[in-house]
């Protein structure tokens, strides 16, 4: 599995709202239901302002942009960022899947796009190096994802059976392709994970740590994938991912056994052999080492949190 899709398979995100939201005259909303969430929209027609509300810069959104917000940071969307904001959890109804909200008249920004619930065990680790807010500007003149939001507006727009799961396999392509082409326009640039997958010798390793998690990767077979030698291949994979390449396979490693642990009743010594260990004490270890616990007490603690 590559990077991108290993990582959102352990994130679990779920489109719970896919709707539309149609804004018209003068209005301001805090977007204050973002924990554990991830929104993705896209700007249908017209235009609004979004900020950061901590220390963002304030971003023009315009016909044809899409936007991610993955941190549960607060922000805000506004017409006139001078304007006193609503909560929006006050002033828009929550439970509103499959259609297109009317705020203050409508008529001048038309939204659409869909919230994830996040419920992977990982979701704060993986999402908090992902920026704040990811801004795709003009995504109109990329076919997939223009596809991908003019189907799911017909869906809502005409409400015929089955509309609402459309919507939602529509809203997970629409969040996949904009990651990806906001990756594909950083060229590499930023810190963590997601931003190293746009790096192209690191995101190279990264592939092929992803694909076989359970090979036993090493310094050399890993610059070999990204084309470097060994001592500036680590530097960089430290520099772009925060933390050394075999740290990194085994905290991997560490994800994935912990999610089998939860999702199947696989034997201690099936898990520790799919992520590549021979011997179940060297896991033990290695699981302790990253997760904090043994890896039934790990088990145990989180099915006491479920």
């Amino acid at each position: 599995m590559d990077p991108l899709s290993g990582i959102l398979s352990l994130l679990k995100p779920r489109s719970y709202i896919t709707a539309g939201f149609n804004a018209g005259g003068d209005w301001s909303l805090r977007l204050d239901d973002l924990a554990g969430r991830i929104k993705c929209y896209a700007v249908v027609s017209g235009g609004c302002w979004l900020l950061l509300e901590e220390d963002g810069e304030p971003l023009k959104l315009v016909t044809g942009d899409c936007f991610v917000l993955p941190s549960g940071r607060h922000v805000r969307i506004a017409s006139d960022l001078a304007l006193d904001a609503t909560l929006a959890s006050e002033a828009l109804s929550p439970d509103r899947d499959g259609e297109t909200v009317t705020y203050n008249g409508g008529g001048d920004v038309l939204l659409v796009g869909s919230r994830f619930e996040v419920s992977g065990r990982h979701a704060n680790e993986l999402l908090q190096t992902l920026p704040p807010v990811i801004h795709l500007r003009r995504a109109e003149e990329q076919a997939t994802l223009r596809w991908s939001i003019e189907l799911m507006m017909q869906e809502l727009r005409e409400a015929r059976p089955g509309a609402s799961l459309m919507a939602q396999h529509l809203a997970h392509m629409m969040l996949v392709q904009t990651l990806r082409l906001y990756l594909s326009q950083q060229s590499g640039a930023g810190f963590g994970w997601f931003a190293a997958l746009g790096d192209p010798p690191v995101g190279a390793a990264l592939s092929a740590i992803h694909a076989d998690p359970a090979h036993n990767w090493n310094l050399e077979e890993l610059a070999a994938k990204a084309g470097m030698s060994r001592t500036v291949f680590a530097r960089r994979f430290r520099e772009k991912v925060g933390e050394t390449p075999v740290a990194y396979v085994t905290r991997w490693r560490m994800m994935l056994a912990a999610e089998r642990l939860m999702s199947s009743r696989d034997p201690l010594s099936r898990i520790a052999s799919s992520v590549g260990y021979e011997s179940e004490n060297s896991f033990n270890t290695a699981f302790r080492r990253v997760m904090g616990s043994s890896p039934r007490r790990y088990a145990r603690a989180q099915e006491q949190t479920d």
